[in-house]
């Protein structure tokens, strides 16, 4: 195979099933071995709470009882499930350091990575700052910085979150998810025609890129 599979995915950086599903759609290719087709991966933007505020003040139990008006206790113990399947996977998600923002500039600045060829790198260096380190990605400069880390030019990422050169693309892909139907996230589109939604075990992603290579292939 020559051209590579094209992988899309809508993914959220506030997302906790994202960076496991990205964890686990890399284990699949991988389990793949020499029959691993080539694939080129590209990150799109979707938000799961877009009336998030820049600085939530509170905790993560805070914001989800309040957003999806459940007990406390309850809360405790999804965040509890979750971090559990982050660990099988490699992830150490400390959901008390974690800062609730919006995640609408993070996307801006996926963008410009994506036109750099840094996406990849950016998209690993947000979900670890925000699920691992407690960082901040919805400040400008905190962005700014992370964009560096992984090559970008910082000044020109501080002005592209400035002029807003990217919230076009990010409101294509917002209008794209509408128009699959996309209600949460991760949800992957392999090669343009099959839909896998959620943080599906590696089998089933090494199942579906494996059937789509060998579709391509006759």
């Amino acid at each position: 195979m020559t051209t590579p599979l094209t992988v899309d995915v809508w993914s959220d950086i506030a997302c906790p099933w994202c960076y496991i599903g990205k964890r686990r759609f890399e284990a699949g290719l991988a389990s793949l071995g020499d029959q691993a087709p080539p694939v080129t991966l590209t990150y799109h933007s979707f938000e799961l709470a877009p009336d998030t505020p820049l600085d939530f003040e509170g905790s993560e139990v805070e914001f989800l009882a309040e957003y999806k008006q459940l007990p406390a206790d309850q809360v405790h113990q999804m965040l509890d499930h979750v971090a559990g399947l982050a660990r099988e996977v490699g992830l150490d998600y400390d959901f008390d350091a974690l800062r609730h923002t919006k995640t609408l500039a993070a996307h801006q600045l996926l963008h410009l990575a994506k036109a750099r060829g840094l996406q990849l790198e950016l998209a690993e260096r947000l979900f670890r700052a925000y699920f691992t380190e407690g960082g901040h990605v919805g400040h400008v400069e905190d962005l700014v910085g992370y964009a560096q880390e992984v090559g970008l030019d910082p000044e020109e990422a501080r002005a592209a979150l400035a002029d807003g050169r990217y919230a076009a693309a990010v409101q294509a892909d917002l209008d794209q998810a509408v128009a699959y139907g996309i209600q949460g996230v991760p949800f992957y589109v392999i090669d343009g025609r099959y839909g896998i939604s959620g943080a599906q075990p590696p089998e089933t992603f090494a199942q579906v890129l494996a059937q789509v290579a060998a579709e391509r292939a006759v």
